[in-house]
């Protein structure tokens, strides 16, 4: 989200690898949700699936979601007004894209590039937005389908946003106001669209951003350089990185930050049919990572077969790392880690996925 011509549908563009998303020197050219589903590449996903010589290797991805410019009294009908809000309730987090750079080119909505007001702008809108659900499922009629557990919950919620407060909930009210889509108390990212030449060491509006946002995640990334990477080959593109000091792409930029912020973690099964990643919560159980894979594996538990990424790159197999004592049986109570690979022994016997150790 952000507010028009800061570079939204540019860097959706670049991280999706496509031209979905039209890109223009005037307001309101997005309309319509541009949406993208990217995967997740991952060197260790790569390196298993040449051990196990599997058929197919399939990443995890994530999807964005790029919506039209908010302006502000978007929430009273200004520019197209934020009905297009709707279109990202259901997301995780969101990114707060904000201009960082001058150009007499490019037109911005405000005389001024003030990147700190315009964050303050997106908040306002997201609010009011979020305002407007609240009130919405207090009426009268829609109160009966509630409980009073709930109606607290959302007149709590109510009070805070009226006064332009942080929502502060706990793990259980968090989840229902997820329910009916509440942005005020989504994760987010801060990401500053800045100049090329500015890109390592930052400028004048990344540092009023930082220092106006001390706790907040922010990353600096260059929506052109982005947009210039997504067109070159792996060769043309690391030649590229090189040759202006880039270590990481935004794409990785933003996952690695993502991951961080919704502390998520990956696991690997793999085998001679399938090499494939999968994404779960930080301090999952090995009951609840196997329903990732089916729901059924959660109640058939009966233990997770699990060797560290490490160890079966270092050894080559699941079969030389049992053999080098590196193989470890979980049972109910163990917590997946990061990078783990693993192999669910589920009832009714014998009932296999991606089997590795006979």
């Amino acid at each position: 989200v952000g507010l028009p011509n800061v570079g939204k549908s540019t860097l959706f563009n670049a991280l999706t690898a496509s031209k979905n998303a039209e890109a223009a020197n005037f307001p309101f050219c997005t309309i319509d949700p541009n949406i993208g589903v990217v995967d997740v590449i991952d060197e260790r996903l790569d390196q298993l699936s040449k051990l196990s010589n599997s058929k197919k290797k399939i990443y995890t991805n994530i999807t964005f979601v790029d919506i039209a410019g908010l302006v502000k009294g978007a929430s009273k009908g200004e520019g197209l007004g934020n009905k297009f809000l709707s279109h990202i309730r259901e997301v995780d987090a969101i990114i707060h894209l904000v201009r960082c750079f001058d150009s007499e080119k490019i037109t911005h909505v405000n005389s001024k590039i003030s990147p700190s007001n315009d964050l303050e702008t997106i908040k306002t809108e997201i609010v009011l937005s979020d305002l407007d659900v609240v009130q919405k499922k207090l009426e009268k009629g829609k109160k009966k389908l509630l409980t009073d557990k709930e109606i607290k919950i959302l007149e709590n919620t109510l009070n805070q946003l009226d006064k332009n407060q942080k929502v502060d909930v706990n793990n259980e009210e968090e989840k229902f106001l997820s329910s009916i889509g509440l942005l005020s108390i989504k994760p987010k990212i801060i990401v500053c669209n800045i100049d090329e030449e500015n890109l390592s060491i930052g400028n004048q509006y990344t540092d009023e951003v930082k220092n106006k946002y001390p706790d907040e995640k922010i990353i600096n990334i260059c929506a052109d350089i982005e947009d210039q990477l997504s067109g070159l080959d792996k060769n043309e593109k690391e030649a590229f990185m090189q040759d202006i000091g880039l270590n990481k792409t935004g794409l990785k930029q933003l996952i690695k930050e993502g991951y961080d912020l919704l502390r998520l973690d990956t696991f690997f099964t793999s085998g001679p049919e399938e090499s494939r990643a999968w994404t779960i919560k930080k301090n999952t159980l090995a009951p609840k990572a196997a329903s990732v894979i089916h729901t059924d594996f959660e109640k058939n538990f009966i233990r997770a077969e699990a060797v560290s990424c490490e160890d079966f790159i270092k050894y080559g197999s699941a079969e030389k790392c049992k053999e080098n004592g590196k193989l470890r049986i979980e049972g109910k109570d163990y917590i997946v880690k990061d990078g783990d690979v693993l192999y669910f022994r589920v009832n009714p016997w014998p009932y296999f996925f991606h089997a590795q150790v006979n």
